[in-house]
């Protein structure tokens, strides 16, 4: 008999908050009330989260089109529509994937999801104690590191404090990794307006951690990773054109909102 994972209700979590702004019911309302600060106190703020969903889409597209089978999801978040599975196996069915959160509502609710798939699992790991996600059962049975693999940060490493050092956690990865692995960021891009910093606020007095970085703070996490073109850019124009299914929340991607600049993407590789 499996134990179903312990989950807090009482304190907000970065995994379910974003299920509340896409429109999910994996949350409670301590998750809602901070969600609702964004829908009522920053309208349009929501933009931030679709931007960058569709941004890994197409960087997901992108990694496997090029021949990577195998991803590491890190900070997965809870299941929603087009998962990195799903989207890598529709380029590849025998692609695999490991998604690793820390919130034990992610793990039951991405068991529940994958039961039926054996090329794909859930795992419950804090990202800053990458050695127990390297030796998890889990990623050892499906993650071959003798082999490229794409390794995604999509909106989790603007989560750490300059002190929980974000690089050297892209930097365990990447040594691990084989030449021609991708690695794909997206994060929060400071703003230095009213409403974004509104937003930054925000999330400190809830999480009690993250920080806003720059774009050349942000190309810093990649170290010593070659940083593919257009390097750091806002989500919603990161290879916008690679994916013509996908729809930007907008009309014109020369004209971003300041919510949609707030969200940046890149994608490295391994030389």
């Amino acid at each position: 008999m499996s134990i179903q994972p312990k989950v807090d209700q009482t304190q907000p979590s970065v995994a379910r908050v974003y299920d509340y702004m896409l429109g999910g019911k994996d949350n409670y309302a301590v998750d809602r009330e901070v969600g609702d600060f964004f829908f009522k106190d920053l309208p349009g703020s929501v933009s931030i989260v679709y931007s960058n969903r569709q941004a890994l889409v197409r960087a997901v597209d992108e990694m496997a089109r090029s021949g990577i089978d195998q991803f590491l999801d890190m900070g997965s978040g809870l299941p929603t529509a087009d998962n990195v599975h799903q989207v890598a196996q529709r380029v590849n069915p025998d692609a695999r994937v490991v998604y690793v959160d820390n919130d034990p509502i992610v793990l039951a609710h991405g068991r529940a999801l994958l039961a039926t798939l054996d090329t794909t699992a859930v795992i419950q790991a804090d990202l800053v104690e990458p050695e127990s996600i390297h030796h998890n059962a889990e990623v050892e049975r499906l993650i071959d590191f003798s082999r490229p693999v794409g390794v995604i940060f999509s909106a989790i490493l603007h989560h750490l404090n300059d002190d929980e050092k974000p690089a050297d956690l892209v930097r365990y990865w990447a040594d691990l990794a084989q030449p021609g692995s991708p690695f794909y960021i997206s994060h929060f891009r400071t703003g230095r307006n009213p409403e974004t910093k509104a937003a930054e606020d925000k999330l400190q007095a809830t999480f009690g951690r993250g920080r806003w970085r720059t774009d050349e703070e942000i190309a810093g996490l990649f170290g010593d990773l070659d940083l593919v073109a257009p390097g750091v850019v806002p989500a919603a124009l990161w290879h916008q054109e690679s994916q013509s299914d996908v729809t930007r929340i907008g009309s014109n991607v020369q004209e971003l909102t300041v919510w949609e600049e707030l969200i940046g993407a890149a994608l490295a590789r391994k030389p």
